[in-house]
């Protein structure tokens, strides 16, 4: 009886369960990732129109004095180049959760979130991915800005890279966070509007604060108060090998409080969970 009741009892799961779990949802990622090649494509294009039209032709009028963390005075496509690196890591985190969107209709991200594993970490797992195809999407906008004489410090291309992966998780997870309460795949094309277009414009990714504050203080402070603000200023620094702590301890927050309430709105209780495999309720 006793070894009867020992066999049965639930049993924890090996960390080779976990990385088998890890690697076959980062693998699902890529494929799709290198399946949609228009994704690419269209990562890329956003911020070099910006790159290659806009700071073009704001170059003159918008050049950047000594400001930290540079040590000489600067172009504006320089300046805005982090900017560019966050934007594109924004709208991959957005795109990355409208999969799960997508996902939830078709039935293969309810049939992920019942498995037996922590829905935390099959969230993470996720959200691990999504980060990972913004990274390869970053440096390849790098390596066409270097082209283009936007060349950071060779150390730089190393030391940005925390702050790449941190930013992505934040970014994701907000993302992550808005899809659980999306029912439909229309509706999320426009609260996305009402996300990405806020956030990018009211940061720091286009014209330094100071500017900012000397045209508008109210809105000065919503850039403060703006997790994206901190993004772009955490690559920033990090891009030329210095570390803006400010930035790091708000985004690191913004990242454990998007995700907390993305495992949250994914519980079993409540949302997705209850919702039946055509889309009713289980």
């Amino acid at each position: 009886m006793s070894s009867i009741t020992t066999r049965d009892a639930p049993r924890g799961f090996s960390l080779q369960e976990y990385m088998t779990c890890l690697t076959g949802i980062v693998w699902r990622e890529g494929l799709r990732f290198l399946h949609q090649r228009e994704r690419f494509v269209s990562a890329l294009v956003r911020p070099l129109v910006w790159l290659f039209i806009f700071a073009a032709g704001f170059r003159q009028v918008l050049g950047i004095s000594i400001i930290p963390p540079y040590e000489t005075y600067i172009l504006y496509e320089v300046y805005i180049a982090p900017g560019l690196m966050a934007m594109i890591q924004l709208f991959n985190g957005m795109q990355s959760s409208l999969s799960m969107v997508y996902d939830r209709e078709m039935g293969n991200m309810r049939t992920l979130l019942v498995s037996p594993l922590p829905r935390g970490f099959l969230l993470f797992c996720k959200l691990l991915a999504g980060t990972a195809v913004s990274l390869l999407q970053v440096y390849a906008f790098l390596l066409i800005a270097w082209f283009w004489d936007i060349t950071p410090p060779p150390s730089g291309y190393l030391t940005v890279l925390p702050a790449l992966i941190l930013s992505g998780l934040m970014l994701g997870s907000l993302g992550m966070l808005i899809s659980s309460g999306i029912k439909q795949l229309e509706n999320f094309a426009g609260v996305m509007n009402f996300v990405i277009f806020p956030m990018f414009f009211a940061s720091s990714a286009l014209y330094p604060l100071w500017r900012v504050q000397e045209g508008s203080p109210y809105l000065y402070y919503l850039c403060v108060a703006n997790p994206f603000t901190h993004a772009v200023e955490l690559i920033r620094f990090a891009l030329y090998g210095q570390i803006n702590w400010i930035s790091l301890a708000v985004v690191a927050a913004c990242t454990i409080v998007f995700m907390i309430g993305a495992i949250l709105a994914y519980d079993p209780s409540r949302g997705l969970a209850r919702r039946g495999p055509a889309g009713g309720e289980g």
